[in-house]
């Protein structure tokens, strides 16, 4: 109990200590206001290439998937005329013969 007391005092002092020290100067931060527009322009083309990147890998699946559409278009097509063509054979078949 005595040692976590120590402990709990000592953090005590050690954040009040730490609260009352000053602030970083200022002048650090100058230098990195001086990247800051060469970082940014990294970022934004980084963001522009995965933009693009993006976009191709959106056409290329869209033209996949009408590839597909046609393949199973071109499926089923002939049989929808196989269907088709019973259905015109049964109806040929019912109407009454003329003289």
């Amino acid at each position: 109990m005595n040692k976590l007391l120590a402990t709990l005092i000592a953090g005590f002092f050690a954040a009040g200590a730490f609260a009352q020290a000053p602030a970083a100067p200022a002048t650090a931060a100058a230098p990195a206001a001086a990247v800051a527009p060469a970082a940014k322009a990294e970022v934004k083309d980084a963001k522009a290439q995965a933009k693009a990147v993006k976009a191709e890998k959106k056409a290329a699946h869209k033209a996949e998937a009408k590839a597909a559409q046609a393949s199973a278009e071109t499926k089923v097509a002939p049989a929808a005329e196989k269907t088709a063509d019973k259905a015109a054979a049964k109806v040929d078949a019912k109407m009454p013969q003329g003289k």
